[in-house]
């Protein structure tokens, strides 16, 4: 097959939206389901272990957003080379992004044995809490390497629109995932009884055997030999100085955000494990309502530099309200849903009535916020599009001073009700919809080369 035996300009249809968004769907919405099933495993050993998975949930996701925010910047790359059809310029991008995702991942491990415990004691009051999480963590970040390169293969698939062979490697991640937590969890088939760190061990595995699927995928499917993936593997510092130069804004903001909601649960657990834990379930819902407008929003991302690539800027608006209309219609059917059966999804998390009644408050404000954050990140996503990746830091960064000032006051001053805590995502999403709409209204994006 020759280099430019296929076309990888998209068009701003809605069925070239959902060709692209739904199998993207799907592929985050199984991680969800195994991390919910995670969760469901850990809350039978105790709410202190659903507290304590709300701890090390979170810490894991500042470093898999890290690498999210790498993998956007290759997508981004990658989708403008699309674009303009360049399909020679893909493979030699790839690589590149591979060895950054190592190096990243070396970091993450390091900064995870010798500097996080020393964060944790000296945030977290509860000494065993400490424990537990430094433990578990100590064991999970070695899945780092694993995933970081996994994201790699998402802005490749995703950037030249072959987001259908994504799935593969979620499905058996997950399978592998869900199969093992019950085992080593709770010592079935043989395994030993791991408890709580069983569930870091089982992840791990879980991570390295879809990383090996969807390569293995890609390489029975023809794409390696496409894109020419392994014609040019050799280091080249000019390119990974331009992929840092367009993947570190979104490395910062992406760990900010997550930072800040790590702040936002060390100040929860100031309340006590059941505030904790439920904010950790209320973690779970918003990443599985959220899976749609997650996958809208790579869309847009990998859309918007398509077209631009393609000299069609004009377009860009039109595009983006488009897929607005689709996101906020499935989410708000989705927000239906959690308001009208709360109880049927606090109740899997085996924690009581007690339990449910003080949750279901907190249910509601987030099904709002799943709302907002259904246009807010669409609007941010466009902005990644265009390139301008400094913009989105600097969106985030705006957003998150008064998200912090918020929770500041509401959780450590007043100690107001976790519910009226978690209102801080409605001025979050709020914010950064509002200055992600103006920039894109400016024009001042376009003519950005990446």
């Amino acid at each position: 097959m020759s280099a430019n035996a296929t076309d990888l300009r998209l068009s701003t249809s809605n069925r070239q939206i959902l060709s692209i968004a739904l199998p993207i769907s799907f592929a985050i919405f199984v991680p969800q389901i195994n991390f919910i099933t995670n969760n469901i495993f850990l809350g039978r050993l105790g709410e202190d272990s659903l507290a304590a998975a709300g701890i090390t949930g979170v810490y894991y996701l500042i470093f898999a957003v890290i690498g999210q925010g790498l993998n956007n910047g290759l997508q981004a790359m990658i989708s403008r080379r699309a674009g303009q059809n360049r399909q020679e310029d893909i493979g030699q991008l790839f690589a590149q992004g591979i060895y950054l995702a190592l190096g990243l991942g070396l970091a993450g491990i390091l900064v995870t044995w010798f500097i996080a415990p020393l964060a944790l004691k000296a945030s977290l009051r509860n000494a065993d809490l400490v424990n537990t999480c430094v433990h578990f963590l100590r064991i999970r970040i070695f899945g780092l390497p694993f995933l970081f390169v996994y994201q790699m293969r998402n802005a490749l698939l995703v950037g030249t629109n072959q987001s259908k062979f994504l799935v593969w490697g979620t499905a058996a991640e997950t399978v592998a995932n869900i199969s093992l937590d019950y085992c080593l969890i709770y010592g079935k088939a043989g395994f030993p009884t791991l408890g709580f760190n069983g569930a870091a061990i089982a992840s791990i595995i879980a991570e390295g055997i879809g990383m090996l699927v969807v390569y293995a995928v890609i390489e029975w499917n023809g794409i390696s030999k496409q894109l020419q993936l392994y014609k040019n593997m050799r280091l080249q510092p000019k390119l990974v100085g331009s992929l840092l130069t367009q993947s570190a804004p979104l490395i910062f903001q992406y760990a900010i955000s997550i930072f800040t909601w790590e702040y936002f649960y060390i100040l929860i657990e100031h309340y006590g494990t059941r505030d904790l834990a439920i904010s950790n379930t209320m973690r779970n819902i918003f990443g599985l309502f959220g899976v749609f407008t997650w996958a809208f929003a790579t869309t847009t991302n990998t859309m918007v530099s398509n077209i631009i690539g393609q000299g069609r800027s004009d377009e860009v608006e039109p595009l983006i309200r488009r897929i607005v209309r689709l996101s906020i219609t499935v989410s708000t059917c989705l927000a239906l849903l959690l308001n009208i059966f709360p109880e049927f999804f606090l109740q899997l998390y085996g924690q009581g009535d007690a339990f449910i009644s003080a949750a279901i408050p907190v249910i509601r404000v987030v099904s709002v916020a799943l709302l907002m954050m259904s246009v807010g990140t669409i609007w941010l996503n466009a902005v990644t599009g265009t390139g301008n990746t400094r913009i989105n830091l600097l969106i985030e960064l705006i957003t998150i001073f008064f998200y912090s000032i918020y929770v500041y006051f509401v959780l450590y001053v007043y100690k107001l009700p976790i519910a009226i805590g978690w209102m801080s995502e409605w001025l979050y999403w709020t914010v950064m919809f509002t200055l992600a709409f103006l920039y894109i209204k400016s024009g001042r994006w376009r003519g950005k080369q990446i």
